[in-house]
């Protein structure tokens, strides 16, 4: 064989090598997996999402139940750092007696000693305690200090942890912790702290914690670290600072792992802050008022595994600004106003294992995720933003209390009652609408007023029928769809579908609650309604109702996505991301239309069942009117408690969301599918099949279908079978034709209750 043909052979059984392990490596580790999917591990499995770390074994080599929970960032440093360091110094400590007796001397009043520790909480000390020179531990917590002057700690040399929290003071001079060569922790927490001089801490070579949240201090100075050597933790949580030292913050603290600035005011962070800082393992600067960043501001942080950011101001990230951090584990960016991400803003993060991303992504795509092999825990502001990263075992939230992965109603209660609930509407409404005609009322235009009615409610079960029909279109597979259909023309239609249902009802049941009222109360004044007056009236309300459903479709930047910030595309609670037109424009509909509809409704009743109980008073048949008191009273609360049932909760809810209180997407399911048809399901029950003469109707059909029955074979004799026209009235049997004639103003109490009743059961 030529020398040729063996190169040949070498190169076509590597190639092949090289291919079969490829080949393995994609089968196994690197399973492609559908949509809400992760591989378990090096088998050719994949499971959906939701069965990550469910306490069962799923995938057969528990492959499912590995990284349950999210230890990355600062938790893993701790333990990494300082358990280990603990665990030492408590090991060696065992081997030594610790006695329970003072070896410090004498201790003033209220505190105690415990070997060299001398602990003084809560002594309502005004003044720093003298006790024995050699003390190693001295806790002075919840007392009066208001001042630490210079050497007051000079004599304790042996110090080596010192409490200071939860005093009150106010200034520290430049040398009150003089001395204190040996110190490692020190305590400063929940004072009024307000300045830290130039080398305030330069003899504490040691020190390693140094605490000092809850102040209000608003500037540092470069020098005032000078001579943390050994400085491990620096924690200024919730203080004023506006601004960062202009020079390099690390300089004098050369081994600083965890800085902690969460909770203030600082507005920019520079090129040069950080610059020093190259052994920074955390970094939270979450909750203060960063609006840009530069792309070198962390490139010296190589070191760093975690870098909070959460609940700032910063609109945009450049390019390259993760570049360096090689070494990052956890990432958060949540909360921030950022409108749009690179699509290899997170190529670099190669060890990236947990990234929190709660905010709006407008570009969002697979690529942005796919270098990202390690990640295993991923948090997004929207479910339906799982989808983009597939290959990530931990996607949360798998729901927004709405919709799921895999449905569009996330509760099989919720996909059932949907379809129950829209029957019922939709059949009772249109059953009345049908059935109207039959009805010849002394009031016609009360009439169609109750045809519009039912009309807006049927339009609430047409809405709540296409939300199941996409329910069961989408069925299975929700999350591929989600983000489209909430984008959708079919989406905004719905959604104004059901506001125009629900303003227009809102609406009418007003005006016919203020027909009632001048009716009842004022039954001598002639204000009957004209037929012009009342179409015209019928007509503005459908007008406004159109309008107010269809203006947010109109201006897209003005309301952005009005009606899809949810898979049932209404508008019930406002969001951070929605803007302030559709804030302000949603809470004039809830809170301001809405609810004084609601407040008028309620008077309105209250006035009519107290005019007819006042006129009650002055008749002659006391008891006569009592009861009919009783039955005007039942009739009033239900539709007073129907309302209420309906429109309270939504109020509230709106109210709790303009106050930025956290609503669970589930309440929102279900005041939807549950609470808001209220008022539409039972409308044709209060206004029409409940009422006498659609009682009386149903009575003589039965009885009329009864009669010829039994006299079918009396085919010489007619039955008299009455038309289905009746007169509403109620009660029927007492009112004469006298009074259905026009009535003469008299100011008899007798007359004025018929008349009132007559009036009434006209309009009920």
């Amino acid at each position: 064989m030529t020398p040729n043909c063996c190169f040949y052979m070498f190169m076509l059984i590597g190639t092949k090598v090289i291919c079969d392990s490829l080949e393995d490596h994609v089968s196994g580790a690197g399973t492609r997996c559908p949509v809400g999917y992760f591989p378990c591990g090096n088998i050719t499995k994949c499971l959906p999402q939701q069965l990550h770390c469910n306490g069962e074994d799923n995938c057969g080599n528990r492959a499912d139940e590995d990284n349950c929970e999210d230890n990355n960032g600062w938790s893993l440093q701790f333990d990494k750092h300082y358990t280990k360091d603990r665990y030492n110094k408590l090991k060696s400590l065992a081997f030594q007696t610790k006695t329970p007796e003072c070896l410090a001397g004498d201790v003033p009043e209220g505190c105690t000693c415990q070997g060299l520790e001398v602990f003084c909480d809560a002594a309502k000390l005004r003044a720093v305690p003298s006790v024995s020179s050699n003390i190693t531990m001295m806790s002075l917590q919840r007392n009066l200090l208001r001042k630490l002057s210079a050497d007051v700690f000079k004599k304790y040399q042996d110090l080596k942890n010192l409490y200071l929290q939860n005093n009150k003071i106010r200034t520290i001079s430049e040398r009150a912790f003089k001395g204190l060569y040996n110190l490692t922790k020190l305590y400063l927490s929940n004072n009024k702290i307000t300045n830290l001089e130039p080398f305030v801490f330069a003899d504490l070579h040691r020190l390693e914690w140094l605490i000092i949240e809850n102040n209000r201090i608003n500037r540092i100075y470069q020098l005032t670290f000078y001579g943390l050597k050994s400085l491990i933790l620096l924690e200024m949580m919730n203080n004023s600072l506006a601004r960062l030292p202009d020079k390099p913050l690390c300089q004098y603290m050369p081994r600083l792992k965890w800085l902690d600035l969460e909770g203030n005011h600082i507005h920019h962070v520079k090129n040069v802050t950080f610059i020093s800082c190259s052994t920074l393992t955390v970094l939270v600067m979450r909750r203060n008022k960063i609006s840009s960043l530069n792309e070198n501001s962390f490139s010296s942080l190589q070191m760093l595994d975690e870098l909070d950011l959460a609940s700032n101001k910063i609109e945009s990230l450049p390019p390259y600004i993760f570049k360096e951090l090689k070494e990052l584990s956890q990432l958060n960016l949540s909360y921030n106003p950022i409108k749009k991400i690179q699509i290899d803003q997170f190529d670099f993060l190669i060890k990236l294992k947990s990234l929190l991303e709660g905010i709006e992504i407008a570009n969002i795509q697979r690529r942005m995720f796919r270098p990202l092999r390690n990640l295993s825990h991923i948090y997004f502001k929207k479910f339906q933003y799982c989808g983009y990263a597939p290959h990530v075992r931990s996607c949360k939230p798998n729901t927004d209390g709405i919709s799921s992965l895999e449905n569009l109603l996330a509760s099989i209660i919720q996909r059932v009652f949907v379809w129950v609930v829209s029957a019922i509407t939709c059949f009772g409404n249109i059953f009345v609408i049908c059935m109207r005609p039959y009805i010849r009322s002394e009031n016609k235009l009360h009439a169609i007023s109750i045809v519009s009615l039912c009309c807006a409610d049927c339009l609430m079960g047409i809405y709540l029928f296409v939300i199941g029909a996409f329910d069961l279109k989408y069925r299975g597979e929700y999350n591929k769809h989600a983000q489209l259909w909430m984008d959708s023309i079919h989406c905004q239609l719905v959604g104004s579908l059901a506001i125009l249902s629900t303003e227009v009802s809102v609406l009418l049941l007003t005006y016919l609650t203020l027909e009632k009222y001048i009716c009842i109360v004022y039954p001598f004044r002639c204000l009957k309604p004209r037929k012009c007056r009342t179409i015209s009236i019928l007509v503005l309300i459908w007008i406004i109702g159109f309008a107010v459903a269809f203006i947010p479709l109109s201006n897209k930047e003005f309301f952005r996505n009005y009606y899809g910030t949810n898979g049932v595309c209404f508008p019930l609670h406002s969001e951070q991301s929605e803007s302030s037109g559709s804030q302000i424009y949603s809470v004039v509909i809830f809170l301001g239309v809405n609810l004084a509809a609601f407040i008028i409704i309620v008077f309105s009743y209250g006035s009519m069942f107290y005019s007819v109980h006042q006129t009650a008073i002055m008749a002659t048949e006391i008891r006569n009117h009592i009861k009919k008191e009783m039955i005007l009273a039942k009739r009033f609360f239900f539709i007073v408690f129907t309302d209420a049932l309906c429109w309270i909760p939504i109020f509230i809810l709106k109210l709790l969301s303009l106050l930025r209180v956290e609503i669970p997407g589930t309440i929102t399911s279900w005041v939807v599918i549950f609470i808001l048809p209220i008022n539409s399901a039972l409308n044709p029950l209060l206004y029409t099949l409940t009422t006498r003469p659609f009682k009386e109707m149903i009575h003589q059909v039965w009885y009329n279908y009864r009669q010829r029955r039994s006299k079918r074979g009396k085919g010489s004799q007619k039955t008299y079978s009455p038309s289905f026209i009746w007169v509403e009235m109620w009660p029927m049997h007492e009112v004469t034709p006298k009074i259905t004639k026009p009535v003469l103003c008299t100011d008899s109490s007798d007359a004025s209750v018929t008349t009132q009743s007559t009036r009434l059961n006209s309009h009920t």
